[in-house]
């Protein structure tokens, strides 16, 4: 049974030699994150170059995901790298203060006065650390200590219910998607967007960098969730980030929001990835939790294309068994999953394209006979996105002589590409040389029903006009 979840992996210091690498992607992993957060730009062009050679050796799609750092909202540096705050203690974040100490701390922030007022809440690390905020005084934010602990250098600040400004580019953001660019990324992730016109922004320098990655809206801020339809409509994905979402609307709403989301991305015919801590105990543990198996397999029922590791892969002792075991967890999740695609076609309303109709029409026809495969022929990858937001039970296998398509599909649930050369044939060898191609790699055998899906015109984007069923070695070469 081929895995239709796909598997993101961060590299770092655990993970990004070339061996580490062969065994993890080995071990199932689709698309690798680059986490511009840290490292050099490159550490990353370097990264990326390495994993571009796996793929070819072991002729493979696997895609790119740039990570975007975002604004840095966070404290400054403590004299001692780190101090314990008391309940019922005050405590000042200053704008201007260069060193911090037990009585004060510097902000990398420097806008974050304007955004608070007396009464505000503020979560520090993760919400480990909760202030409430008594005054602001200039460049001061006079606090009183609801839950203490131990503050050390650097760590995140959010606002409970949201309402930070800054902005989701940066400076850095706008060198790194130039980065990202040179790199030939798949996928570049836009860290705290507010709006659509965040991503649209986003979407405007890549282009002009020359970049033609697809983009991804990380879900982590409070307005994020209002806006959510318009962000995705600007956007080709989104990714659930449930840490720094979980601060700012409480962790008890993070897995409604989740299936809300998941579900909009869906029926928008929008990819989504769903991360944060879902095997964090394997940082240091061989074996996952219960708690962690449970949360894998519910963002796969949930229908996510894909689920992400960050530290575990990044830093962990344990990256390739991480994803042997994340690997095996989503598989036994997807035995349980129902197609229910006639359903969902009948009533996901009008088509206003040929190329998605003939899409529906291609799962329609794959759940009334026992077919063994859909091979979607395509060039932008946009039919095999279409069929791939159903459950139909059929692997899709999207044939393209496009090497940027071919990468970009190792995201897509359900989706497993093929490189295949136009080779200017016409329409009917190109069909026969698909079909001898699966038979090939052993996807499908003689007597086996595939259903096809291509275009009038050879080589054309956005050009699937056509559906043909056949039966494998029924056609002979002319």
């Amino acid at each position: 049974m081929q895995r239709s979840t796909k598997i993101v992996s961060t590299l770092g210091p655990a993970s990004s030699d070339a061996a580490t690498l062969e065994r993890l992607v080995s071990a199932g992993v689709n698309m690798v994150r680059l986490n511009f957060s840290h490292g050099t730009a490159q550490d990353h062009i370097d990264r990326a170059a390495l994993i571009r050679e796996i793929g070819r050796k072991h002729n493979q799609a696997l895609a790119v995901l740039v990570d975007l750092q975002g604004p840095k909202i966070r404290v400054g540096k403590f004299e001692h790298s780190k101090i314990e705050l008391v309940n019922g203690e005050s405590f000042i974040l200053d704008a201007s203060c260069q060193m911090g100490n037990q009585e004060r701390v510097g902000l990398d922030y420097k806008e974050l006065p304007n955004d608070v007022e007396s009464g505000a809440i503020l979560l520090l690390d993760d919400g480990r650390i909760v202030l409430e905020v008594t005054d602001v005084l200039g460049s001061e934010i006079h606090t009183r200590v609801k839950v203490g602990g131990i503050l050390s250098n650097n760590k995140g600040i959010n606002r409970q219910g949201g309402g930070l400004t800054a902005p989701a580019l940066t400076a850095k953001d706008m060198e790194d998607i130039k980065v990202a660019a040179q790199l030939h990324a798949d996928y570049v992730a836009v860290s705290f967007p507010k709006s659509g016109a965040d991503m649209y922004m986003a979407k405007t320098l890549l282009r002009a960098a020359g970049s033609k990655a697809l983009l991804i809206a990380k879900i982590e801020r409070t307005e994020a969730i209002t806006n959510l339809e318009e962000i995705l409509d600007a956007s080709d994905g989104i990714m659930v980030a449930r840490g720094d979402l979980a601060v700012e609307v409480g962790d008890a709403a993070v897995p409604a929001l989740q299936k809300k989301m998941i579900k909009l991305a869906r029926q928008k015919n929008k990819l989504t990835i769903t991360a944060t801590q879902m095997m964090e105990s394997m940082i240091t543990s061989p074996v996952p939790t219960r708690a962690e198996v449970s949360d894998v397999a519910n963002a796969v029922l949930d229908g996510t294309d894909a689920v992400m590791l960050s530290a575990e892969t990044a830093a962990g002792k344990y990256p390739v068994e991480t994803v042997e075991a994340m690997a095996r967890i989503c598989l036994e999740a997807e035995k349980s999953q129902d197609s229910k695609i006639n359903d969902d076609v009948l009533t996901h309303g009008n088509f206003t394209r040929v190329d998605q109709s003939i899409s529906m029409a291609a799962l329609f026809a794959a759940s009334h006979l026992n077919v063994k495969a859909i091979a979607a022929m395509t060039q932008s990858g946009s039919s095999a996105l279409w069929m791939s937001r159903y459950i139909s039970g059929v692997p899709i296998y999207a044939l393209t002589p496009e090497p940027d398509t071919y990468n970009r599909l190792a995201l897509f649930r359900d989706v497993f590409p093929v490189m295949l050369a136009n080779e200017n044939t016409d329409r009917e060898n190109l069909l026969l040389r698909a079909e001898l191609e699966m038979v090939r790699r052993g996807i499908v055998t003689n007597g086996d029903l595939v259903v096809f899906t291509f275009g009038d015109v050879v080589g054309l984007g956005g050009g699937t006009n056509s559906l043909k069923i056949v039966k494998v070695g029924d056609r002979k070469p002319r």
